[in-house]
């Protein structure tokens, strides 16, 4: 019986130092008070009374959030920012024996290291060079916490929040400048907008110019025509007429048509000459026999 509970204690004694450990941990084992292995993933056997697993740690990365901190810039106002830091465990053995509460520490050294970089900052600096303070930040926390087995990926200024006063007066100031910006705009549609309708007005002035121009030259090509074409018919007829070789009664005939012509206008004194004159009294008496053998 004696023996039986014996064996069922070392059972559980056996089964109670087996250790799995999982996976992205790692297990700190100490034997007899000193720091004997690191155990990474996987089945793992403690000596019992012997030895016993220190500390558990986990290798994934993890954010850590600090509480705002007062701050002063070079010119003189408090300002208070809070800061996240993302930071992984890359040697347990360090981050075990390297310092008392590491997280503790982590932030200390965030607040000194932040007022000594905004310390050299003014306020307008401060708000414009975020990402220039970030990676001041993670250079010097890398550098500190590299001996507690701890590596710091990025750091961030979550929250920068001056005084309300200087809050009301940058609100104010940006308001100012919208205000500012929008009477430039304005300005300059009204400005675009004049532009284009004194354009419009020249290139209506030219067109319309450019229409009389090509009217009057339409014109005065077209009297040209008609003269060009008078011409040619009062040419074309003298051709003719020379052409046929009229004989010296048909120009007669023809003189007193052009008399007849002439008499119809307003003039009171028509000067015939003698050839026509006489031209004029044998058509008389041509006329008068005509009529006597009509009868």
């Amino acid at each position: 019986m004696i023996f039986l509970v014996l064996f069922l204690l070392a059972i559980i004694i056996i089964v109670a130092n087996i250790k799995i450990v999982p996976q992205a941990e790692a297990y700190v084992v100490e034997r007899l008070g000193a720091f004997h292995a690191t155990w990474d993933v996987g089945l793992h056997f403690k000596i019992p009374f012997i030895e016993q697993v220190r500390k558990r740690v986990s290798l994934k990365e993890q954010v850590v959030d600090f509480a705002p901190q007062p701050v002063i810039t070079k010119d003189n106002v408090t300002m208070q920012i809070d800061t996240v830091v993302y930071y992984q465990i890359t040697d347990p053995k360090m981050y075990t024996y390297g310092v008392n509460h590491p997280m503790s520490a982590i932030e200390n050294l965030t607040a000194t290291t932040l007022r000594n970089i905004i310390g050299d900052l003014e306020l307008d600096e401060t708000l414009t060079s975020r990402e220039i303070v970030n990676t001041k930040m993670r250079a010097i926390l890398d550098e500190a916490t590299d001996p507690w087995g701890i590596k710091i990926n990025r750091v961030e200024l979550k929250n920068i929040l001056p005084p309300k006063e200087i809050r009301d007066a940058m609100e104010k100031q940006m308001k100012a400048e919208r205000e500012r910006r929008e009477a430039i705009l304005i300005a300059e549609g009204e400005k675009k907008s004049a532009i284009l309708v004194a354009e419009g007005q020249k290139e209506a002035a030219i067109l319309a110019a450019e229409a009389q121009k090509e009217s009057a030259i339409k014109k005065a090509e077209g009297e040209a025509e008609a003269i060009l074409k008078v011409q040619n018919a009062t040419a074309e007829g003298i051709k003719m007429l020379n052409d046929a070789a009229p004989s010296q009664s048909v120009i007669a005939v023809k003189s007193l048509e052009a008399l007849q012509v002439v008499a119809d206008g307003k003039a009171t004194k028509i000067i015939i000459p003698s050839e026509i004159q006489s031209l004029a009294g044998l058509a008389a008496s041509l006329k008068g026999i005509v009529e006597e053998d009509n009868k």
